[in-house]
């Protein structure tokens, strides 16, 4: 069972907007890669045929709050928790630590929520989560949770 995932980036120019600080978009886009990093430490995937029909997550809620920026070629460390599940849905907090930083320095937190939905035809239905994806994601420890 899984309720963390670590995954480290390296901010590419790309990334960054003309005052050179990561663009806010950016940390969304880091913060579902982590929670894609969650689901196939388990095996699982956020857009995936079980029993016969397609099983995907779509973000529910998203927000983000920033602390310290973040500039090219940083290297962070996002670290995913999974704070709460209910029968059709999971949020996560997601912690930014910037790497090279004293101390690791958290620059963002974001926290978004995932519901469970079957796809068939283009057309997006909620659905509780399947039993195999239940069971192998539980929430995390509130040890863990503690000051999130």
């Amino acid at each position: 069972m899984a309720f963390e995932s670590r995954i480290v980036r390296l901010i590419e120019f790309a990334d960054t907007d003309m005052a050179g600080i990561m663009h806010f978009t950016g940390y969304y886009r880091y913060m579902e890669a982590a929670e894609h990093s969650l689901f196939r430490s388990q095996g699982l995937s956020v857009h995936g045929e079980l029993n016969g029909q397609m099983v995907v997550w779509p973000r529910v809620h998203a927000s983000c709050d920033f602390r310290a920026p973040l500039r090219f070629e940083d290297e962070v460390e996002i670290h995913v928790l999974v704070r709460e599940k209910t029968a059709k849905s999971i949020t996560c907090i997601h912690t930014f630590r910037k790497i090279q930083s004293p101390e690791n320095i958290e620059v963002a937190r974001g926290i978004m929520t995932l519901a469970c939905a079957k796809l068939h035809n283009g057309q997006m239905e909620s659905i509780p989560i399947p039993p195999q994806i239940d069971r192998l994601i539980e929430v995390a420890p509130a040890t863990a949770l503690d000051n999130r």
